[in-house]
This record gives C-alpha cells, sequence and structure tokens, in this order.
C-alpha cells in the first residue's frame, strides 16, 4: 500500500502542473486492488479544502469526488464509512467537508460534543457552540 500526501490528489485531481501531473498520473495508474493507494482523514480534508478554496470546485464535483475515491478498487480511504456518512452530511447540508468529518470522528472517539467557535459548524456539521 502507498500513502497519499494532498498534494498527490491534488495534481491528478485538477491536472494543474503537467510534470507533476504526469508523475501522480503514473504512480495512480499503477495501483492494483492488491497494492493500492491509501488516502488518510487528514490528506482527504486537506484535498477538499484544496478543491474548494483554491480551485473553486462546487459541492456537487466535490461529493463526485469524493465518491469515486470510496467506490475505488485502487484506493483505500481511512474510515470508509465514516467518511461515507461525513459525505452524506455534506451533500445534503450547508456544512463543510473536513466540519463534517471532525464531528463524526470526534463522535467515533467517545466524546459526548464537539465544540467549536465556529457558528456555520455547530449550526451545520452538529457541533455546540462554545460561548
Amino acid at each position: 500500500m502507498i500513502g497519499f500526501d494532498t498534494n498527490i490528489l491534488v495534481r491528478y485531481l485538477v491536472e494543474d502542473d503537467p510534470e507533476q501531473t504526469r508523475l501522480a498520473d503514473r504512480l495512480i495508474d499503477s495501483l492494483t486492488s492488491t497494492n493500492p493507494g491509501w488516502v488518510g482523514l487528514t490528506a482527504l480534508a486537506e484535498t477538499v479544502w484544496v478543491l474548494t478554496r483554491t480551485y473553486r470546485l462546487n459541492r456537487r464535483r466535490i461529493v463526485s469526488i469524493l465518491e469515486s475515491l470510496l467506490v475505488s478498487r485502487e484506493i483505500v480511504v481511512e474510515q470508509s464509512e465514516m467518511v461515507r456518512e461525513a459525505l452524506r452530511l455534506y451533500r445534503s447540508g450547508k456544512a463543510d467537508f473536513p466540519d463534517c468529518l471532525i464531528a463524526l470522528s470526534a463522535t467515533a472517539a467517545g466524546c459526548s460534543r464537539t465544540v467549536t467557535f465556529d457558528w456555520r459548524a455547530a449550526r451545520d456539521a452538529g457541533m455546540e457552540l462554545l460561548a
């Protein structure tokens, strides 16, 4: 298994640097179900942030990208069931994907609540506003 940093995924997805895109494409094309790539939660959250903030991809496109990663047999996504649930919340609401992932990760870790100063995360991702 080969772990991916955020920049590998971003180059592969947006193809904005010809040389790095070529290398990322070659690596990802070489993956198999017996020798997959691995995407951790941090890299996934960072990738969504970069695609949203830097490349201005809309929510529908982000959902499509994440769904593709989740169904790929050549890519293993850390905590894939939790990511699917975060994606469901993200798809159906207004919360940022990383906020959905943070809230669900805390719940999975046994936290009774997740507190934030971000009123949008409190309203849309199920966190509690710390006031």
